[in-house]
């Protein structure tokens, strides 16, 4: 019994590859899965500024153009347990994760907020005490 090798060489060379999309499909939906259990969906409100005229504040809330000529504005932190003026603890100072800053500290100090913390550098002409103050809520 011969064994025709011409005759199997080009059957061989006349078929066409097929793709099988079935292990393929499988693969995106797992991988689409994961990414849909891992990914966090939690909805923020972010408002753009459209306003074309934005000056450049350094990062500080221009406080006392908006709200008029308090002494004192209360700055609510969530989760706030630490407020720190020129090195001291003035936690004292928290009411209902608020404190009340000074004016002067927010326009010419340094107010720095974290989570559950904020650092205040005060302008010399500023003490410790009145830098901070308890905010009546």
């Amino acid at each position: 019994m011969a064994i025709d090798v011409k005759k199997h060489k080009k059957k061989f060379l006349d078929q066409k590859p097929s793709i099988n999309l079935v292990p393929f499909i499988d693969i995106l939906f797992t991988i689409m899965i994961f990414l849909v259990v891992t990914s966090n969906f939690s909805a923020t409100d972010v408002q753009a500024d459209t306003t074309s005229d934005v000056k450049d504040t350094g990062g500080k809330p221009n406080v006392t153009d908006v709200s008029g000529t308090e002494e004192y504005y209360i700055v609510p932190v969530a989760n706030l347990h630490k407020v720190t003026v020129n090195g001291q603890d003035r936690s004292d100072a928290i009411s209902g994760g608020a404190v009340g800053v000074h004016a002067k500290v927010i326009d010419n100090g340094q107010v720095s907020i974290k989570p559950g913390e904020i650092i205040i550098n005060t302008p010399p002409d500023v003490s410790v005490n009145d830098a901070v103050r308890r905010p009546e809520i």
